[in-house]
């Protein structure tokens, strides 16, 4: 019956054919896992659980409640956060006044104007810009001297003052402050903003009232003129002052030297010693050739005629006055006749061409200084460095400053920080005891 097949014909369930086959089945033995336990005993041997020490035991968590530093941190809050919040937010929207902004941009640039060979040649450079002078302006723009000319030309005292000091003491100027305080309260009302790779210079201007901040913006921007116009004239007069010192002392030179040689002149009665040693020397040559001359007829005439022939002894004195001559002339021109004060064309010859050697000099000196301050002033004259605003002052219609969100978004984002920060200071000491 257990092993007799399912009959689809038979009116018998499929369930029931199945019961009857689980039910014929026989059981399968239990596991042994260990030896049996004795019937005698009918509970199985408790397992004893270590026991834990008493004082590793903690007593049993207290539900979490409000203490009393909770509300202080509440408390501290609400006084570091939300109350400079809402007073800084008071004061922007009730009490500090609107601001306009007058937007300036300039740099200093060089022309260079090249000559006409340079231009043929393609070598040239039509302008550019000066970094040092620009760093100069930038220095100059937070000093000092600019806040007194400018608060001279438009009162900043005035302008920075329009709103009372005791309505806004934050953003107003107290007209009663010193030149220093004025300062300070430059560097909060000018914006600077300088890139030192172009060369260019940005400039904001806020005031109460749109036309003074355009005012002071006129007024910076010419000062700045004025101050790179100095410092164009100082580096001319630099540059010229060296040549102009050396000619000087060129022309100076030259008119000893030219003095000098008159006062030689006017002395000697000689304009020019060696003209007159050329005369000497062609007079002498005509006296040697007379007194060869003289000589051949003498010979002649006692060659052909008696001893007591006057014609001899009138060739003879002939020939002694030339032989004086020609010696007189030769102490001229060599030692002198010290006695009648002469002095000898030697002598003169040499004074005079010292004279000359130096008046040479000079004039060759005097040329070169000259040539070197013609040049100078001609390169002072192809540079020339300006002030170009790119940029003129701006006049604002609507008001830009104080930036209210912005400043109070600031103020509460560093008073959670400094809230923060108290609070961890605070746990750790806590943690600590």
């Amino acid at each position: 019956m257990a092993d007799e097949p399912f009959d689809q014909e038979r009116p018998v369930s499929k369930v029931r054919w199945l019961k009857t086959k689980v039910a014929a089945k026989p059981k399968a033995e239990p596991l042994k896992l260990g030896p049996a336990l004795p019937p005698d005993d009918p509970k199985p041997p408790e397992v004893k659980k270590p026991e834990i020490p008493q004082f590793l035991v903690g007593p049993p968590a207290q539900p979490a409640r409000t203490r009393r530093r909770h509300w202080l941190l509440v408390l501290s809050f609400a006084v570091l956060v939300v109350l400079p919040s809402m007073v800084t937010g008071f004061y922007l929207w009730q009490r500090a006044e609107d601001q306009y902004a007058s937007d300036v941009a300039f740099s200093v640039r060089t022309e260079e104007k090249s000559s006409a060979i340079e231009l043929l040649g393609g070598i040239t450079e039509l302008s550019g810009s000066s970094s040092s002078d620009t760093d100069i302006l930038f220095a100059y723009l937070s000093s000092q001297e600019l806040v007194s000319r400018v608060n001279d030309r438009v009162d900043l005292r005035a302008i920075w003052s329009r709103v009372s000091p005791d309505n806004d003491p934050v953003f107003a100027f107290d007209p009663k402050g010193t030149i220093e305080d004025l300062q300070a309260h430059w560097d909060r009302k000018i914006s600077v903003v300088y890139d030192s790779g172009t060369g260019l210079i940005d400039l904001e201007v806020r005031a109460f009232d749109p036309q003074d901040a355009k005012r002071v913006a006129q007024a910076v921007l010419d000062e700045c003129a004025a101050m790179i116009n100095s410092l164009s004239d100082i580096a001319q007069e630099d540059s010229i002052r060296y040549t102009r010192e050396e000619l000087e002392n060129a022309v100076e030179r030259l008119k000893t030297a030219r003095r000098a040689l008159t006062q030689f002149r006017n002395r000697t009665q000689i304009v020019d010693p060696s003209i007159d040693t050329q005369n000497q020397m062609g007079l002498l040559v005509t006296l040697q050739q007379q007194l060869a001359d003289a000589l051949i007829e003498y010979d002649l005439l006692q060659d052909t005629t008696r001893d007591n022939d006057p014609r001899i002894a009138q060739a003879k004195r002939r020939i002694d006055v030339i032989n004086g001559r020609i010696g007189s002339e030769r102490r001229k021109l060599g030692l002198g006749n010290e006695g009648e004060g002469e002095a000898a064309f030697a002598t003169l010859v040499g004074e005079y061409e010292g004279l000359i050697v130096d008046r040479e000099f000079a004039e060759t000196a005097y040329t070169a200084a000259l040539a070197a301050h013609d040049s100078a002033q001609a390169e002072v004259r192809r540079q020339s460095r300006y002030l170009a605003a790119h940029v003129k002052p701006t006049l604002a219609e609507r008001a830009e400053f104080p930036e209210r969100s912005k400043l109070l978004g600031l103020q509460t984002l560093f008073s959670f920080f400094v809230w923060s920060i108290f609070c961890l200071i605070y746990y750790s000491l806590r943690d600590r005891r």
